[in-house]
């Protein structure tokens, strides 16, 4: 039997994908200009909320994740899907879009 994926959201992500909740975006400019919300630049680091049990590879054995929930991640400027639950803005990712793991 597959492990159970790890999630604190109420979405529960399947194969190797991962839920991240984005960092808040820049309100005021480094300049102290305030920023309209379609000037502001999406966030590209988040923290990990949800991961789904990983993937399976081609012989049939399932590749356990790298993370953990709880993870502050870098992810691809343009990847994943973006989806709101409860008021929230997510982002559900495939596992080889995140770049790195702070530490």
């Amino acid at each position: 039997m597959a492990p159970k994926a790890k999630t604190t959201s109420k979405l529960e992500p399947l194969g190797d994908r991962v839920v991240i909740r984005p960092a808040k975006r820049e309100e005021v400019s480094k300049g102290g200009i305030v920023l309209p919300e379609t000037a502001k630049e999406k966030p590209q680091e988040g923290e990990v909320i949800a991961i789904g049990p990983g993937k399976v590879a081609d012989d049939g054995k399932r590749i356990p994740m790298d993370l953990k929930v709880g993870d502050v991640v870098i992810y691809a400027r343009y990847a994943g899907t973006e989806y709101k639950v409860d008021d929230e803005e997510l982002i559900i990712v495939r596992e080889s879009d995140i770049l790195a793991k702070k530490s």
